[in-house]
């Protein structure tokens, strides 16, 4: 399990050019250090100096911390699943009946691997609004670590919107491919929007 290996460890392995772990898996541990950042952000926004929204700040860091092995279960999902997708890639073809055969478990592997990058799209929209939340009265002193977060979250949107292009290009199932166009499109708002609430975190720091 992803969540139990080092950060060299994994690094090792993403960087050793072998199918997995590839990009998918790498999105999804931006999430979890996103919804991390989040909740360390909330924890810092606790005390008497925020009384007034330390319960709101204790439920924001909870929320986000149970995003953070949401998040690693899903790179371990990925992994999975694109391994499943090399492996019908790599099963034989001289035949006709092969050539069907591999098609067919090609499709299956890839209705599978669309999964995993569209629960991540979901969970970054789960980390942007607990960050749009605590923006909103966060200690001060942690405003750069919140625009992090979301920088990472938007990057983990990003991932899971390729991984889902790449998946959607070798689909041939039409109805299936269109499935994959809502997902698309909300990764593309949360990228925009995470982008935005981190450069209004920017002024902020920039203005005192």
């Amino acid at each position: 399990m992803i969540s139990e290996e080092t950060i060299g460890g994994f690094l090792e392995r993403l960087a050793a050019g072998k199918a997995t772990p590839g990009g998918g898996a790498a999105a999804a541990i931006q999430a979890a250090q996103a919804a991390a950042l989040i909740s360390m952000a909330a924890n810092f926004t606790t005390g008497p100096r925020f009384a007034d929204h330390e319960r709101d700040a204790r439920r924001i860091a909870r929320l986000a911390s149970d995003l953070i092995p949401q998040s690693l279960a899903l790179a371990d999902d990925d992994e999975r699943a694109f391994a499943r997708v090399a492996s019908a890639y790599e099963l034989p073809k001289e035949s006709e009946t092969e050539r069907g055969a591999r098609s067919g478990v090609i499709q299956d592997a890839l209705r599978e691997a669309v999964r995993p990058p569209k629960k991540l799209i979901q969970i970054t929209r789960s980390i942007l609004a607990l960050g749009e939340e605590l923006a909103g009265f966060a200690n001060p002193d942690v405003r750069s670590d919140i625009a992090a977060a979301l920088e990472a979250a938007r990057s983990a949107a990003a991932g899971a919107r390729a991984t889902l292009a790449a998946d959607r290009a070798d689909i041939t199932d039409g109805k299936i491919a269109g499935t994959l166009q809502g997902p698309a499109a909300d990764a593309e708002e949360i990228i925009e929007s995470c982008g935005r609430l981190s450069e209004q975190l920017r002024t902020q720091i920039r203005e005192g």
